[in-house]
Parts: structure tokens; sequence; C-alpha cells
């Protein structure tokens, strides 16, 4: 069984990235600025938009945190964001999810200059996505055919299966493993709660991606041997072993699906580090298609 490691991967794309940026920075070129925009104080969004800005200066980026209070009004925040549309400095930015319960999230992300939504959630860049034309895709999904594609796992004519069907991640990666790509020409299957007998299936699938956000889900006896196993899941459950009182576990039961699986992410390690690193990657595609 190989390990999927992201965090390793994300660690050569960002040195990748570093080296590009002070490329452009000894022909005297401007780096990419990415900016982010969080309401409120909740702690697991502050966690990860500070590992954001880290990230950035790490690859030379310039990078922008703007704070602001929970009770942001939605017009506030929407003054805000056309502030950034216009800003020439900033060539991307996100605004992080969740917002506080009297802002749209939908209309907010309606706002984001498409050329600057490097989360790539604004509709104009789905359905560019779903058409298969030059757009941002967003970060997760855009992580795993990076993971797919540098550890040499094929998926032209596939069977793979999608456990979720989340805009963020599973609905995406539907479309973009079935596409005619470099990592795509699959055959996939989109499942999810109303999905009856999934383990007749999942026992059929060649490569299986689970994101449905329910711990240890996906079981040994569900799956065929040699099954390539992308677990998005990440959930906190409690274990008095554990000094903090919990660990970490995926959407995949780890144990099991070691002793079948060909390759697997492991929780915490896959996926998750991938995010932040294809985010840069997204702010660096826009300073290039924002100067041409």
């Amino acid at each position: 069984m190989i390990l999927l490691d992201g965090k390793k991967t994300s660690a050569d794309i960002k040195e990748e990235i570093a080296l590009e940026v002070a490329e452009l920075k000894k022909q005297d070129k401007k780096a990419p600025h990415l900016a982010a925009v969080i309401v409120g104080s909740d702690g697991a969004s502050l966690t990860y938009v500070n590992a954001k800005v880290k990230a950035c200066e790490r690859v030379g980026f310039e990078s922008s945190l703007i704070r602001l209070p929970k009770e942001t009004t939605e017009e506030e925040l929407l003054n805000e964001i056309a502030i950034l549309n216009i800003d020439k400095d900033i060539n991307g930015f996100i605004v992080q999810l969740p917002l506080p319960d009297h802002i749209d999230e939908q209309k907010i992300l309606m706002a984001i200059d498409p050329e600057k939504d490097v989360d790539g959630f604004h509709p104009m860049n789905v359905g560019k996505l779903a058409l298969n034309l030059p757009t941002f895709i967003s970060a997760t999904p855009f992580g795993i055919l990076e993971l797919l594609e540098r550890y040499n796992i094929e998926t032209s004519g596939k069977d793979v299966v999608v456990i979720g069907r989340s805009h963020i991640v599973g609905s995406p990666m539907s479309i973009l493993l079935a596409q005619k790509r470099k990592v795509g020409n699959a055959t996939v299957t989109l499942t999810h709660s109303r999905t009856k007998n999934l383990s007749e299936v999942t026992k059929k699938a060649d490569i299986i991606i689970a994101a449905l956000g329910i711990p240890e889900f996906l079981k040994g006896d569900m799956v065929k041997k040699g099954v390539v196993i992308i677990d998005v899941g990440i959930t906190r459950v409690a274990d008095s072993s554990k000094k903090n009182g919990f660990r970490l576990v995926g959407d995949v039961d780890f144990n099991e699906m070691s002793e079948k699986a060909s390759h697997i992410t492991p929780v915490p390690g896959g996926v998750g580090p991938m995010t932040i690193a294809m985010l840069l990657k997204n702010t660096l595609l826009a300073l290039y298609r924002q100067e041409n």
C-alpha cells in the first residue's frame, strides 16, 4: 500500500511556486498578491486564514488579511468586496466561509470578480469548469487532481465512485474526472445519501473519493482489492487515550482499508495540505491571466 502524502506533495508545489515567484522578482515583475476577508472570530476559520497568510510569506507572495467584526452587515461586506474587485494590486481574494447567519453567502460569492475568484466558487467559474474551459478549479478538487497526477495513478477508462455531492468537492470532482483531460477520461458514478445499495457500487470502483463527512463510513468490506482511496473527510472523534481528548479521522476506516487499498490518503496529511497549495497556484494563475 502506498500513502498519498499530501503534506510532502504540497511542500513540493509550494517550492515550485516559490522558484517561479523568485524568477518574476528577478525580472522586476510584481509578485502575486492574495487577500483574505474574514468576518467574525471563528477559531477554525482564523487558524485556516492565518495558515494561508504564512503560506503566502513562504512562497514570496504579497498578502492582505481583512478582519471584520461579526456584526458587519451584508452591505458593508459587499462594499469591501467591491473595493477588492477594483484594486489592481490584488490578483485574487477569498471570503472565508462560513459567514455569520445574517449574511447571504451566495450573494457574497456572486459579488466577487470571477477573474479574482481564486476559490473557484463563482457561478461563472463553476460553469466554465463544467464546460472544460480555462478557469479556477476550487482548491480541494484541484489538489486531488494534482495528487493523482503526481503519483501516476491512471484514471483513463477507470471506474470512479464519488461519495458526496457537495458543490465544493463531490460535484466538481465528478465533472472533472469524467472530462477529456490528463487526469480524467474516467467513468464516474456520483453517489450520495439517497443512493441505494451503495456497497454494491463501491465494490466495483477502481478509485473512490469519499467526501460525505461521516467518520469512518467506508469500510474494508465495501471495496475491492487494489482500490485507490482519496479520503476528503476530517472529523474530531473523542479519544481518551489522546492528550487533547480527541483524534482526527476521515470518512474511511483507515485500518480496514489499508489491507485492501493500493493507494490511500492519510487523515490528516492527505487532501487537507493540498488545499492551500492549490489556492496559491490559482493566485499565480490569476496574476498571469491579468497580465495578458
